[in-house]
């Protein structure tokens, strides 16, 4: 990426999210020349260390607090991206978007770096790019490479998603809920984040609102975008998605059905080879990826790779990705890094 520096905004500095982006802006040695930190009227104020230097935050009111900054990382929401991104991209902004707010706007890249990074700009500059859902994003970093050797019919899929992909506030009401609980004070548990359900102890097949169909937002964005990711409009998709009451890494059981034989062994040689995958796969020895374990790293991790004998050329995997790191932050950070060291 050269010695040259860049002027990086993060929009929702002070979300779990906004946060990881710092980190790993700093871990990875991001050529930043200067860091702008924005947030809520509520979090302006806070102060956040970069580099050995702590920075404000700042609200932003328009993009006219953003004057002249090349990259601008947001993980603020839907409705912020919304007002704030098109008059960012407009001033001369790259923009990477966290939310769900552009992904499914043809025009518009939904990237993955490892999956599909001819989709992205070949120089710095004005434009919008959408990051995927997390749970989007760490299942294809895994499929993709044995897609283009056997092919695709049909991926089932079904999520474990940590409460750290709501935020800050289902973090919180977990630890609470765990303490109320442990201390023997069942009664104060007033769920709010996940209400009318508490999600310590507990297990809630729901993530985001029901569509007519009975499915939800989420189920629905794993198939959209994988279709658009992996540029198979008509590919097969049948997600349940589910909230469990993990802090952080998102955990995933899925069958796929290819259009040639694949075996296991193929399989794992193949990933064992793939960029942002490490495979843990050791029956055994009970070797296989668990959050706990996976938090904190950047790659995603498989494991109890199998064949699936109900469908002809099927697979079952288990995948485990840091939600907050490669499927929210990281991946953002990745896309920047893939425009900046061309120039």
């Amino acid at each position: 990426m050269g010695d040259k520096g860049f002027s990086v905004a993060i929009v929702g500095a002070t979300g779990a999210v906004g946060r990881e982006m710092v980190s790993i802006l700093e871990e990875r040695d991001f050529p930043v020349s200067d860091l702008h930190l924005f947030a809520s009227e509520h979090s302006a104020g806070e102060r956040i260390e970069f580099r050995g230097t702590h920075y404000p935050v700042r609200e932003m009111k328009g993009a006219g607090d953003a004057k002249g900054v090349q990259i601008a990382l947001f993980s603020a929401g839907a409705d912020i991206s919304l007002s704030l991104s098109p008059d960012l991209v407009r001033q001369g902004t790259l923009v990477i978007d966290n939310s769900s707010a552009f992904r499914m706007v043809p025009e518009i890249p939904l990237v993955i770096p490892e999956v599909n990074p001819e989709a992205l700009p070949s120089t710095l500059g004005p434009a919008l790019i959408a990051n995927p859902n997390c749970a989007t994003i760490q299942m294809l970093v895994v499929l993709k490479p044995l897609i283009e050797r056997a092919g695709v019919r049909r991926i089932v899929v079904t999520t474990f998603q940590s409460v750290s992909g709501t935020g800050k506030g289902a973090m919180e009401e977990l630890a609470s809920q765990m303490a109320f609980i442990l201390n023997g004070r069942v009664e104060d548990i007033k769920p709010e984040v996940y209400a009318p359900y508490q999600i310590a102890f507990n297990v809630l097949p729901q993530i985001d609102q029901f569509l007519p169909d009975g499915s939800t937002k989420e189920e629905e964005k794993m198939k959209l975008e994988s279709r658009k990711i992996l540029g198979i409009p008509d590919l097969r998709v049948s997600a349940t998605t589910v909230r469990v009451p993990v802090m952080v890494g998102h955990s995933e059981s899925v069958s796929i059905e290819f259009e040639r034989p694949i075996s296991p062994d193929e399989a794992r040689a193949i990933l064992s080879d793939a960029p942002g995958v490490r495979v843990w796969d050791d029956p055994s020895r009970k070797i296989y990826p668990v959050p706990r374990d996976v938090a904190g790293q950047d790659d995603v991790f498989v494991g109890r790779i199998r064949r699936d004998d109900s469908v002809e050329n099927g697979l079952n995997l288990w995948i485990v990705g840091d939600n907050l790191r490669k499927g929210a932050a990281l991946n953002a950070i990745q896309i920047a890094e893939r425009i900046v060291e061309r120039i």
